[in-house]
């Protein structure tokens, strides 16, 4: 079998877009501005639900932010979908050291009697607002620097305009494509709705099998409580 030597397949959301609409049955010549307004829509939706499913791993990136003494909390971007892990550096340059610190829920928070205390933080609240923000307890003492944090960030806006891309991984595109489809299906041919909806499915189920971080785990238990010497 011939191979091309290249990895360049990358197609434009104005591409996907006519192949969604070739999935509907609606043929390229018959569509019209209305066609790729709602297309626009639905792209959005279908990158909006992903958010809503699960990580998109690609979109992982870590944030840094400096500790002021006496603040406790901070602003997070909009854009951040959520917070993976989060870890509090002490120290600067070669003596620099990182220690993670675990979330808690709104509740736990609430059920601190001292919020203002000082000392060194053991764990944050990420408050999930329009404009979310990140809580830490106890109340930075000025022993530590910055915190740090792996955000899972929302998808760039798709749009058609200027052979803009998907902000997707390769092995999502089809999946993009089925996702996109099943939406246009809903207002320009809802016959098909049913099967691209199966479809579209299957196709993401299959991408997000490929969306993990490969690692082995161990489990270890603690017998020793069951053993008399």
């Amino acid at each position: 079998m011939a191979t091309t030597g290249t990895y360049n397949f990358q197609p434009s959301l104005a591409d996907v877009t006519l192949y969604s609409f070739n999935l509907c049955g609606v043929r390229p010549t018959a569509l019209t501005q209305e066609h790729m307004q709602s297309a626009v829509m639905a792209a959005n939706l279908v990158q909006a639900e992903w958010a809503a499913r699960g990580v998109n791993l690609w979109k992982v990136e870590l944030v840094t932010t400096p500790l002021v003494q006496g603040t406790a909390t901070y602003t997070v971007d909009p854009s951040v979908i959520t917070i993976l892990d989060l870890y509090i550096t002490v120290g600067t340059g070669s003596a620099a050291t990182d220690r993670y610190i675990l979330p808690i829920s709104r509740t736990e928070y609430a059920s601190y009697a001292n919020k203002t205390m000082q000392g060194f933080s053991t764990v944050y609240w990420l408050d999930r607002l329009q404009s979310p923000t990140v809580t830490f307890w106890p109340v930075p003492d000025g022993t530590t620097v910055s915190f740090s944090y792996y955000a899972v960030q929302q998808l760039d806006d798709a749009a058609v305009a200027g052979a803009a891309t998907p902000d997707i991984q390769y092995y999502f595109t089809r999946a993009y494509a089925y996702g996109l489809a099943r939406e246009l299906a809903l207002i320009w041919a809802p016959e098909k709705f049913q099967l691209l909806m199966t479809e579209a499915e299957k196709a993401f189920e299959q991408a997000a099998e490929q969306n993990v971080e490969n690692q082995n785990v161990f489990f270890s238990p603690t017998l020793s409580s069951y053993w008399r010497v």
